[in-house]
């Protein structure tokens, strides 16, 4: 089947896309079925956990160029010097005009501005070059966040951003679309118990009203992992009773608190600060957590402590 035949219905589940439900989802994919087979640049934005890689593979694949490489290039780990080089040593698929590639940069709002300005260099009309000069046919970058505050206070330039971002597509959290829990977690199910060469657990009403009272705030990819945890255990009570005991923190954290003294309301106040840039450097290191300890310049053994005080282990596990 050619990328101009595919609707969004007859896309294989594995594809992560067709398990859109609800309004933003259609809209999402309709957009997507829309731009893919166009040359336009693509920013896919989205909290971590949501996708954003899976739709960057998706829009390549539904493209006229589906036969040509695609580079994923990590952005939270590059600085200037060595971008310029990755670029001059040929990271970019070497294009033919039948089959030009697609360059994929992830978390581009982790650069900073000198890698921005290289970036921005190599992008003089809107499109990727390697080292010989010749175009890359479609750029799609991701971010965490929208750039819009970025470009305003200064930490991301203004003609990078109009260059990227000739598409935004939004993916939305799953907090924010629950309905479509019960077809992921079904189909994650399967996908583990087929690789593990298990029976497809069936989960009851009582389980699936956890997983839908559950924030998550590692969003699908959290999601996957318990799917993948309750297959690998043979049951499902481990799992939810970990979710059960983070929708009992959530849960209370919601409430409205009696503050006895403005020394108990700082120390909350800093807990809370604290577990957020925790998170945030585990997430710019992709988990590794002895880069994100360096990053927070404290012992790795201190780390590992505050992660697990925080709750934040079960985010990272697999």
């Amino acid at each position: 089947m050619t990328a101009t035949t595919i609707r969004a219905s007859e896309l294989p589940a594995e594809d992560g896309f067709v398990f859109g439900q609800g309004k933003a989802m259609e809209a999402l994919n309709a957009t997507v079925m829309e731009i893919a087979r166009t040359d336009i640049p693509v920013l896919i934005l989205g909290e971590s956990g949501t996708g954003k890689e899976v739709y960057a593979r998706l829009l390549h694949r539904l493209s006229r160029f589906c036969d040509a490489p695609l580079s994923k290039v990590s952005c939270s780990i590059l600085d200037a010097s060595r971008l310029l080089e990755q670029f001059r040593d040929g990271l970019l698929p070497v294009p033919t005009p039948d089959h030009p590639g697609t360059l994929f940069l992830d978390s581009i709002d982790e650069l900073d501005l000198a890698c921005q300005r290289v970036l921005l260099s190599m992008l003089p009309d809107g499109q990727a070059r390697n080292g010989s000069g010749s175009p890359v046919r479609r750029l799609i970058c991701s971010s965490g966040r929208s750039l819009e505050e970025d470009v305003e206070a200064g930490r991301f330039r203004k003609e990078l951003y109009f260059r990227i971002s000739g598409v935004s597509l939004r993916l939305p959290s799953l907090r924010d679309r629950k309905e479509d829990i019960p077809a992921l977690m079904d189909s994650f199910l399967a996908k583990y118990a087929a690789l593990l060469n298990r029976e497809i657990p069936v989960l009851g009403g009582v389980s699936m009203e956890q997983l839908l009272a559950h924030d998550w705030p590692g969003n699908i990819r959290e999601l996957e992992n318990v799917a993948r945890k309750i297959v690998a255990l043979g049951e499902s009570k481990t799992a939810l009773d970990e979710l059960r005991t983070a929708l009992h923190r959530e849960g209370n954290s919601k409430a409205t608190p009696r503050v006895s003294s403005l020394k108990s309301a700082a120390r909350a106040a800093l807990r809370r600060t604290e577990r957020e840039l925790i998170l945030k450097a585990l997430e710019r290191t992709h988990w590794n957590r002895k880069r994100a300890a360096q990053e927070l310049q404290i012992s790795y053994k201190s780390l590992l402590s505050k992660i697990k005080q925080a709750g934040l282990e079960r985010l990272g596990s697999a």
